[in-house]
């Protein structure tokens, strides 16, 4: 097939979301020399490993790594990519109530996608990941973020706007959809059972993310379905999109509560953040977009 063909018929089979994904500056290759680049090289392979590494598997609660939602070790065009995201710190958090810095970033993820323990700010594994993830900005422009801490490649567009009022109508029609979608889409790599297959992550569960990540908060978990999965073929409509993910975070996962993720303060230091008290679960996060958890699931106890 020709080409330029191939290159239309492509366009056509992907939703209009995928033909708006950024295109991506060079990407360094090659690692600093001497100490600077070894901890770059560290830093990716805890990025790729984050739950059997020697530095950080003490600090992961579940069955995840970092790269499971940052795909390739974060160097895509998608929501989820590192590429970038170095020049945006120190950058305001709306979550924390402070301005943050790459390594809070960074940190905090242990505590929520991990569920498990915040490491130590200037810890090796610590200045390892902001390492690999600044080396990935290496070249670009800063543009620190008074907004939100979120690479300039995705300011403008993160969270994906769409989601918020298609979930105000959601309904167990909707939750049975997504059950569907997950069936026929996603449970070959992710297991009927949410609990991941093979070096596929659980999605639900004890070994999954918990209710203070990220991906436990529908618009955010859209956002980055739409252009991530099926990995490597993301052309689900933003109507199966929607479904499967009020589907996957009505599934029961661990709750959130902030301070039993701390590390004790002698041991932690400071911790930057305003907000010391916080506590989700998959009710209250689906009550946080105008779902019931019981209606949408046709609990019989409704």
């Amino acid at each position: 097939m020709r080409p330029r063909l191939s290159a239309l018929l492509l366009a056509l089979a992907l939703p209009a979301a995928a033909a708006e994904l950024p295109t991506l500056p060079p990407l360094p290759t090659t690692p600093p020399p001497g100490e600077l680049g070894r901890m770059v090289k560290l830093g990716r392979e805890l990025i790729m490993h984050t739950d059997t590494a020697p530095l950080t598997r003490a600090l992961v609660g579940n069955k995840l790594t970092c790269a499971s939602c940052h795909i390739d070790g974060g160097t895509t065009n998608t929501p989820g990519t590192f590429v970038g995201t170095a020049t945006a710190f120190p950058a305001w958090s709306k979550r924390e109530r402070t301005v943050q810095t790459l390594q809070d970033r960074i940190d905090n993820c242990f505590m929520r996608s991990m569920n498990g323990k915040r490491p130590i700010i200037d810890s090796e594994a610590s200045i390892a990941m902001a390492a690999y993830v600044t080396w990935l900005s290496e070249g670009q422009p800063m543009r620190m973020n008074p907004v939100k801490p979120v690479t300039p490649l995705f300011a403008s567009r993160w969270p994906d706007k769409q989601y918020a009022p298609m979930f105000r109508r959601a309904t167990h029609a909707d939750y049975l959809h997504g059950a569907q979608v997950y069936a026929a889409r996603c449970a070959a790599c992710h297991g009927a059972d949410g609990a991941g297959v093979g070096s596929f992550p659980p999605v639900w569960g004890k070994d999954s993310y918990n209710a203070g990540a990220g991906m436990s908060k529908p618009v955010k978990m859209a956002s980055w379905v739409e252009h991530n999965m099926p990995l490597g073929n993301a052309n689900l409509t933003p109507r199966e999109v929607a479904d499967v993910v009020l589907y996957v975070d009505a599934q029961p996962r661990p709750a959130f509560d902030l301070r039993q993720h701390l590390l004790p303060a002698a041991r932690m230091g400071l911790y930057n953040s305003k907000v010391l008290d916080e506590k989700s679960t998959v009710r209250s996060n689906l009550r946080a977009v105008g779902v019931d958890l019981d209606a949408l699931r046709g609990d019989a106890a409704h």
